[in-house]
């Protein structure tokens, strides 16, 4: 008979992905908060050149969706509360950094990619690591 024991993620990978969730939720919640706050004219003034390109109810669409996805990344892991939302806050994420590439890269703003692929590359990897490779546990 052959058992099988259950094996725990190692420290360095839940350290990994603390890192990653609080600079990604520093990261978002300080973009979207701009997004919902800034004037069209200042965005478009600061280099968002985007801003001119969509209706303007979209700035407050993804402006939510940031600011929404940088809390899911860490009050549900950190209290234990549901903590399933974060690997879907940073799935959400993924998905708003690869619109945000997909549009840059049809407008010809190929200086914003760099900041998109690591952004979307460090939101895949917490929606990875927090789904299968080392969950956190409900309380």
């Amino acid at each position: 008979m052959t058992t099988t024991t259950a094996t725990r993620p190692s420290n360095a990978l839940h350290i990994g992905l603390w890192a990653a969730q609080g600079l990604l939720a520093l990261a978002f919640l300080a973009a979207g908060s701009m997004k919902l706050t800034t004037p069209n004219a200042e965005l478009i003034e600061a280099g968002m050149l985007w801003v001119e390109r969509f209706p303007s109810f979209m700035r407050y669409v993804i402006g939510s969706s940031e600011v929404l996805g940088a809390v899911g990344l860490v009050l549900p892991a950190a209290t234990g509360i549901q903590p399933k939302l974060t690997p879907l806050a940073a799935a959400g994420l993924t998905t708003v950094m690869l619109l945000a590439t997909a549009d840059h890269a049809m407008a010809g703003e190929f200086g914003a990619l760099p900041v998109n692929f690591v952004l979307g590359s460090l939101a895949a990897f917490v929606a990875w690591g927090r789904y299968t490779a080392a969950p956190i546990e409900e309380r």
